[in-house]
C-alpha cells in the first residue's frame, strides 16, 4: 500500500528572530541538515525542512519512489535521503541546490533512457528538477524501478 507523504511546513525565523532549536540548519543550497537515521521518519523530517518549492519536489519524489518500489528502504545519510531494497544498499539519493533539487541514480549508466546529467562517476547519472520544471511522473518512476532492479550502492 502506497501512502503520499504529507511532510509539515517547518516554520523558519525571520530576521533577527532567535532560530527556534528544533528547526534544522539549512546548509548550502538549502540543504537540511538532518541528523543520520533510519527509516521513513528521518525522510520525512528532511522533506519537511526543505525549502520552499523544493519542499513539494521532496515530497513527489518520496510519493513515486514509495509508489514504484512498495517495500523501499530509507534513510538519511550525509544530509540527503536515501532509498534501497536491501539495508545498507542503496539504488537512489536526492539533495537540495540553490536552483535544483538533483537526483542521483547510482547505477544510472545502466537505466534506459539514462537520466540526462553525467557523473566523474561512470556508473552514476543525475536528474535535476528546477522551481519551474514538470516533473514526468511516469518516466521518473520507470528510472527509480529500473534502478531499484540493479545492484545497488553499499554505503
Amino acid at each position: 500500500m502506497s501512502k503520499t507523504p504529507t511532510a509539515p511546513r517547518v516554520a523558519r525565523p525571520g530576521p533577527g528572530e532567535p532560530a527556534d532549536a528544533d528547526t534544522p540548519k539549512l546548509l548550502s543550497g538549502g540543504n537540511p541538515r538532518i541528523a543520520k537515521g533510519y527509516g521513513d521518519a528521518p525522510v520525512q523530517a528532511y522533506i519537511a525542512a526543505m525549502p520552499d518549492w523544493k519542499r513539494d519536489v521532496g515530497c513527489r519524489l518520496d510519493a513515486l519512489i514509495e509508489s514504484a518500489v512498495p517495500d523501499v528502504r530509507k534513510a538519511v545519510k550525509w544530509n540527503s535521503p536515501f532509498y534501497g531494497v536491501e539495508d545498507g544498499v542503496w539504488f537512489l539519493s536526492f539533495h537540495c541546490f540553490d536552483r535544483y533539487v538533483k537526483v542521483a541514480f547510482f547505477r544510472g549508466a545502466s537505466i534506459d533512457p539514462m537520466p540526462p546529467v553525467g557523473s566523474k562517476q561512470k556508473d552514476v547519472r543525475y536528474f535535476h528538477i528546477a522551481e519551474d520544471d514538470q516533473l514526468d511522473g511516469a518516466r521518473f518512476s520507470d528510472w527509480v524501478k529500473q534502478a531499484a532492479n540493479l545492484p545497488g550502492e553499499r554505503m
